[in-house]
């Protein structure tokens, strides 16, 4: 099992950045892939980008998102930039021993959560 820790979220405007952060901890965490979902109320959750813990190998379809890795700190980062209102949501850090996955289903472990909050 491993154990994700999210932080970073806040209040900001419209054109804002932000940067989360997931500190991940446990078992042979550097084996999975680690991704960012967020979820909107009333909405489903929504994949943002994901990224292999040992090759680096990213998928991002969000190009004002960019995720990131730190071997050294154990950390995954979202990096956002010129955020929307519609960019308000929960986010969320997962992992999974899967590789390329996208659906939630596939994630078996989850953070908590940090609220980002965009304000126009």
């Amino acid at each position: 099992q491993v154990q994700l820790v999210e932080s970073g979220g806040g209040l900001v405007q419209a054109g804002d950045s932000l940067t989360l952060s997931c500190a991940a901890s446990g078992r042979a965490f550097i084996s999975y892939t680690m991704a960012w979902f967020r979820q909107a109320p009333g909405k489903e959750r929504q994949f943002v980008a994901s990224i292999q813990w040992t090759n680096g190998i990213i998928h991002n379809p969000n190009s004002r998102f960019t995720i990131s890795r730190d071997n050294a700190k154990n950390t995954v980062s979202l990096r956002m930039i010129a955020l929307k209102p519609e960019d308000t949501a929960v986010y969320y850090c997962a992992a999974t021993r899967l590789t390329y996955r996208t659906a939630p289903r596939d994630y078996t472990d989850w953070g908590q959560g940090t609220q980002v909050t965009v304000s126009s």
